[in-house]
């Protein structure tokens, strides 16, 4: 059952549910002079397990132990605690009648957890998009390998004219701060149209970029367009939003979180690993029972567990 504290959270942050799937969106702002950005990060997750365990009859039947009876379990689990339940049963071979039943998947979990056996938690997948998270939030990200898949937008194949840009708390909350920022990514965005432009003007003419040609197709467009985006994406920093799919299994979104939703996490990988966290908390309830949330004292949320690195 979801946590009700889950819940509440969930939904002051704007919140919703379609279909099973969590969504966490962000508003999108624009400057006096169009320049679009964003204040918080959007987390949607956009897959999860779907299984049939129903497929395993024939073998389970083939024990002549009774087995079959496994799939008779009147007490129906997500699909990703289904999941995880079945292959850990499968290493002992538990599914007779004195087997743990899905009604007491709580408790099961609780023993898997608490004794650190969490390579079963590996079977189920989430994938989410991240958006309104800051090119530097991304590099951190991606330091976790164990467990993840990304796909990363590329400023060296996309139109300066879709990039967007990320406002950090700290300037969100100082007028001053605000104004400078609003004008830094006003120039940048000015400079980055003058200096493509310029080099756009100067392939065509004097070939400075690469060897021209004149022979209208779409791979030398598309060459000619990244050639110009490469050069002219240098003058982005650190503020450049950078949306991103991830996709990771329950064992690394459990250690991730823990690392990167506590006071010791950079504020802004903190709220984004924060959403994480209630949107698969709200999908997999049995999975994340153990974990706390903790309001810091700058504002922020977190969340810790005693059962670490599981």
């Amino acid at each position: 059952m979801i946590k009700e504290e889950h819940l509440k959270i969930f939904e002051s942050l704007g919140g919703k549910i379609i279909e099973g799937f969590p969504i966490i969106n962000s508003q999108v702002y624009y400057t006096a002079q169009g320049t679009l950005y964003l204040k918080e990060p959007g987390v949607i997750m956009i897959a999860q397990p779907k299984i049939r365990i129903e497929n395993t009859e024939e073998f389970l039947k083939g024990y002549q132990n009774e087995f079959e009876e496994y799939l008779k379990d009147p007490n129906k689990l997500t699909s990703g605690t289904q999941l995880i339940k079945f292959s850990a049963q499968l290493c002992y071979m538990s599914f007779g009648p004195k087997r743990t039943w899905n009604k007491d998947a709580e408790r099961y979990f609780e023993n898997i957890i608490s004794s650190g056996h969490g390579s079963v938690l590996e079977h189920s997948y989430y994938t989410f998009l991240l958006y309104g998270i800051s090119r530097s939030l991304t590099h951190e990200l991606i330091r976790h390998r164990a467990g993840f898949a990304y796909s990363q937008q590329s400023q060296r194949y996309v139109s300066g004219n879709l990039i967007r840009f990320v406002e950090r708390k700290e300037f969100q909350q100082d007028q001053e701060l605000h104004r400078l920022f609003e004008m830094r990514i006003d120039k940048i965005k000015k400079e980055y149209d003058e200096i493509y432009n310029l080099l756009k003007e100067k392939q065509e003419s004097l070939s400075i970029l690469g060897q021209s040609d004149k022979e209208e197709n779409s791979h030398l467009k598309t060459e000619l367009r990244k050639k110009l985006n490469q050069c002219a994406r240098a003058i982005f920093n650190n503020e450049t939003e950078a949306p991103i799919v991830v996709t990771a299994n329950i064992r690394a979104w459990r250690h991730t979180i823990e690392m990167r939703a506590n006071n010791y996490a950079e504020t802004e990988i903190r709220e984004l690993f924060f959403r994480i966290f209630l949107c698969l908390a709200i999908v997999e309830p049995i999975l994340f029972k153990d974990y706390e949330i903790i309001k810091y004292d700058d504002g922020f949320y977190g969340v810790k567990t005693k059962w670490k690195k599981v």
